[in-house]
């Protein structure tokens, strides 16, 4: 059986597997995200290492990154500076070739993500679907018909330098302003808590927890609403940490967008949260490449296979 390793990398942590051509992760674990990007290119090297003896048939490395990627060459064209200093202009794909002898497929770690919710996740079976990756920071990707729209420049749907007036969408609504602003009214140091800490003391009563929380999901339906009126997509998909407290944020969300959409709209639209957790951004990437492979060779793919082709 052929094997693949996926590597999923976020502004927090860097997650890779081994993955078999039935989509299965064999064998997984994760790091801290260096904070310079050079540190990122050997790291990702070091976790390629580790997986190169699991298996004898590996056929390719599939990297899923933050950042606005240029896929064709394996490059990170653009990344926040205040998210992962130095990371812009890494050549992965290049470094991995010249360092393994193995193709290298990179692309937009949303993007990723949003090719496994689209194809076998929380929007199979859609005409349309926006997903957000709530985190470090929002991100997001768009797919319309089959076609994951990548704009002219690939950077379609980098939501979260969306203006809301008083700040980014990133800076109001991700999982790391959550952090920044409950520290802040409790007297903490952000390193001190997280994000499942605030949750955990709100489900226990804490008020401040609660109302962060709360002003976070209004930024979060206000980004999301504005974005329904651009794209109008079937279902919105919500991924990254935060799908987790899905019981939690669901009600309050709904509770937002019924302030921000008007009814026609809000009626036809869908909120799922993500299926796939933590490996999205790995199945889709390898996914990808497994589509890729079997276009390349003019064969059929099967439902497991990643439908979606890129604009």
């Amino acid at each position: 059986m052929r094997h693949f390793i996926g590597i999923d990398i976020g502004g927090t942590s860097i997650k890779y597997g081994l993955v078999n051509e039935d989509l299965t992760v064999e064998k997984d674990g994760s790091c801290k995200t260096p904070d310079a990007g050079q540190r990122i290119l050997e790291t990702i090297c070091e976790c390629v290492e580790r997986l190169l003896t699991e298996a004898a048939d590996i056929e390719a490395v599939c990297v899923s990154s933050a950042g606005i990627i240029d896929s064709e060459n394996g490059v990170v064209q653009e990344a926040n500076p205040a998210l992962i200093p130095g990371y812009t202009g890494t050549r992965i794909g290049n470094r991995i070739l010249k360092q393994f002898g193995l193709p290298c497929h990179v692309e937009n770690d949303v993007n990723c993500a949003g090719m496994a919710e689209y194809a076998a996740g929380a929007a199979k079976g859609s005409s349309s679907m926006l997903m957000l990756t709530i985190g470090t920071g929002i991100g997001g990707a768009f797919i319309w018909d089959g076609k994951l729209w990548k704009g002219y420049g690939n950077s379609a749907c980098e939501v979260g330098r969306m203006e809301l007036g008083t700040g980014s969408f990133e800076e109001l609504a991700a999982t790391s302003a959550l952090v920044l602003n409950t520290a802040k009214r409790l007297g903490k140091v952000p390193e001190e808590i997280s994000g499942k800490w605030i949750f955990e003391q709100a489900q226990a009563g804490n008020e401040v927890c609660i109302q962060e929380i709360d002003r976070m999901c209004d930024a979060l339906a206000l980004g999301i609403a504005n974005l329904c009126y651009v794209l109008n997509p079937e279902i919105v998909v919500l991924g990254g940490g935060i799908s987790a407290q899905r019981e939690w944020l669901l009600p309050r969300l709904k509770k937002g967008l019924e302030r921000y959409l008007i009814p026609s709209i809000l009626e036809q639209t869908r909120l799922e949260f993500a299926a796939f957790g933590n490996y999205a951004g790995m199945m889709g990437a390898c996914s990808a490449a497994i589509q890729k492979q079997k276009s390349a060779l003019g064969g059929e793919t099967d439902e497991k296979s990643i439908v979606c082709s890129v604009r």
